[in-house]
């Protein structure tokens, strides 16, 4: 048996002392260890970036990414004996006090904790079983934990967890804050009083039933392409400028529009998917589909004097497959771009095959039938050679390679003929693709949790998180499927479960027994997206323009903000109706975005985002405050209070009645004092 090297002698009666001392730790029994849960995690965060799939960056001619590699099937290294933990030289090492061989090695910066060794005992002792990794394996459809025929199927799920952790949902919210809650997170716009007034009503007679028209309503408004628009531009990276220094205009916003139609039209995903990635190569396409190739067009292109423009052409084209890779796989497929993957099972060939679906294309501008413009993606008519670049440099090609997918994943059948974009939609959207469901309704999950069921949305891969309920995933990724990928479908699923309906306060028994919600016990508050922000204070003010789509608006900012970098750019600020449109529609500069979207954490464009950070900064009450537009939404405010009083208005901004004690608050303020008071809570831009 070939182990890697190690100083002591007798290594059974080392183990075994170590044992005896872990005997007292409290961790999984060996019958409780599920490698996919439990010790994959601890391998990935500890061992593979030197005992990985990356063979350029292995140690010690080891591999424990695999039973193989770790058992020394596969002629290397042997770090385990199954069913063995005292002859395993994984144990010694990570048991070790010698700085010179204990593992993870102090200089790492890593050490593990005695539980966590515990478990990578009794997983040895156990037998060493290797599972396929999750996301790689096709979703299984469970059984409900609980079935009842009045129980939503999503209930069955969360209730079960939470039964086995001792605990119980949270009462549902009150029907002020349902309404609130359910439409800024469908068609982010708070509801009128109206509204909210009627819903209080119906719900009172009959709950169920005007909940059920409630989502029905929202779901068949415009406004709904507007929200879901957005969460989508996110991961296309989308803005109006070209990025890098210069950061020109460009025009692209047809594509924007296209994305609102397309979720307004509940078009079904793999037609979304496909019409993006290769809407131009179906058979006679049309304006639409071509429009749509746009998503690969919002890459940035640099203007500056004196670059070679292949550099940055292949940059394009580096961000293009990373994107592909992140919003549809939900891996890091860009970590092979300059050697193999040190985690995940993708080679820097593989990389490179993915690379040369998209670097066949021109990038020319499409007249449209109104005379204007948009960018859009076009097949060359001879192809471009494709090869690795070493270490991803431009300049040193070495193996030419032909367009083809990543072999952890199902094969994609395209007979002699090389394959082109339309072959890698199709591949992607594929019911034998494991990811792509999974990955799209658990960012659809995200949405309206704060967090998805697997909370590293973006990497599906060894380092990612495992799924915090993963026979709900799998079932919600099947049924996303089965209902003709229908996004509304999936809204509807999620919405009408009494989970996504429970309060958001606090409890303390959860308090302590799952401080991070991660069993859903209770509903998340989350602060508004950048845009809802504006969004809700338009509302509020009297002042929201409804209009859909066209050109990008330009709404009043800080004097001064458009000089701010290496160009000074032109802010004709919008006037009338323009001026008090959607957040949506607002001009994004790439270089010198608006601020009072920089500053509550809009993305900037330059890459994809498929998960908003929150920040909390005082920055955020200073805009409020202080920004032109939100001054100009204030004094709107203060002409609503003054006709029609403090407690109507503050209902427009928070969807409530205030209470005696708040109303005597704002009664001390003059009535544009109370105005932005009312603007800045954080009820108005928080939904509960």
């Amino acid at each position: 048996m070939k182990y890697v090297h190690f100083r002591y002698s007798d290594r059974r009666m080392t183990i075994a002392l170590l044992g005896l001392l872990l005997g007292g730790i409290p961790a999984l029994s060996a019958a409780d260890v599920e490698f996919n849960r439990d010790v994959r995690p601890i391998l990935a965060e500890y061992c593979y970036a030197c005992h990985g799939f990356d063979e350029a960056a292995r140690e010690a001619d080891l591999r424990l990414d695999t039973f193989a590699g770790a058992t020394g099937a596969d002629g290397g290294s042997t770090a385990i004996t199954p069913g063995d933990p005292d002859d395993s030289e994984l144990m010694l090492r990570v048991l070790s006090d010698d700085p010179d061989t204990v593992m993870p090695p102090r200089e790492s910066g890593k050490q593990l904790t005695a539980a966590q060794k515990q478990t990578l005992r009794n997983w040895i002792a156990q037998g060493a079983t290797y599972d396929q990794h999750w996301a790689f394996a096709p979703p299984h459809r469970s059984s409900l934990p609980e079935p009842s025929a009045s129980q939503h199927p999503v209930d069955s799920f969360i209730r079960s967890r939470l039964t086995d952790a001792g605990l119980t949902p949270s009462e549902r919210a009150t029907p002020e804050t349902l309404i609130r809650r359910i439409s800024l997170d469908l068609i982010g716009l708070p509801p009128t009083p109206a509204e909210v007034d009627a819903f209080v009503s119906a719900a009172d007679k009959d709950f169920d039933a005007a909940y059920r028209d409630l989502v029905e309503r929202l779901l068949a408004s415009p406004h709904y392409g507007e929200r879901w628009g957005r969460w989508w531009l996110d991961q296309a990276r989308y803005a109006d400028s070209n990025g890098y220094s210069i950061d020109a205009p460009r025009q692209i916003w047809s594509y924007r529009d296209w994305v609102i139609d397309a979720i307004n039209n509940d078009m079904p995903f793999d037609t979304f998917t496909i019409e993006q990635l290769a809407g131009d190569l179906l058979p006679n396409a049309t304006q639409d589909q071509k429009i749509a190739t746009g998503f690969h067009r919002n890459t940035q292109l640099n203007q500056e004097g004196g670059i070679d423009k292949e550099q940055f052409r292949v940059d394009s084209v580096f961000d293009r497959v990373a994107t592909t890779g992140t919003v549809w796989l939900g891996l890091t497929v860009g970590c092979a771009q300059c050697h193999d993957h040190k985690f995940d099972p993708i080679t820097q060939v593989e990389y490179y095959q993915m690379f040369a679906f998209l670097n066949n294309q021109d990038e020319p501008t499409l007249k449209l039938d109104d005379k204007r413009t948009t960018l859009v993606m076009k097949e060359r008519a001879k192809p471009r050679k494709t090869t690795v670049l070493i270490k991803g440099d431009f300049t040193r090609p070495d193996a030419e390679v032909s367009p083809g997918t990543l072999s952890i994943l199902h094969p994609m059948q395209t007979g002699d003929r090389i394959a082109n974009r339309l072959d890698l939609a199709r591949w992607i959207m594929s019911p034998e693709n494991p990811l792509t469901a999974r990955v799209i309704v658990n960012r659809i999950w995200q949405h309206y949790f704060g967090r998805g069921l697997s909370e590293i949305d973006n990497d599906f891969g060894l380092q990612g998180s495992s799924p915090s309920h993963p026979q709900l995933l799998d079932w919600l990724a099947i049924e996303f499927v089965e209902r003709g990928w229908s996004l509304k479908e999936m809204h509807r699923l999620i919405v009408t479960s009494e989970t996504y309906q429970q309060a958001s306060r606090r409890r303390e028994d959860l308090d302590q027994t799952d401080p991070h919600n991660y069993l859903l016990g209770r509903q998340q508050r989350l602060r508004l997206d950048a845009e809802i922000v504006r969004d809700v204070a338009l509302v509020a003010s009297g002042l929201l323009s409804p209009t859909l789509g066209g050109p990008p608006v330009y709404p009043p900012i800080p004097d001064g903000i458009m000089g701010q970098g290496q160009v000074k750019r032109s802010w004709r600020t919008s006037k009338g109706e323009d001026r008090y449109r959607r957040g949506i529609y607002t001009f994004k500069f790439r270089a010198t975005p608006p601020p009072s979207l920089n500053v509550f954490d809009a993305p900037d464009g330059l890459s994809s985002c498929t998960r908003r950070i929150r920040s909390n900064t005082p920055l955020q009450a200073l805009t409020l405050m202080n920004d032109p537009a939100f001054f100009e939404f204030a004094t709107a405010l203060e002409k609503i209070i003054q006709r029609d009083g403090l407690q109507a208005a503050f209902r427009r901004c928070t969807s409530r009645s205030a209470s005696p004690d708040e109303l005597a608050i704002l009664e001390r303020l003059d009535t544009l004092g109370a105005a932005r008071a009312m603007l800045n809570l954080d009820e108005t831009i928080t939904r509960e």
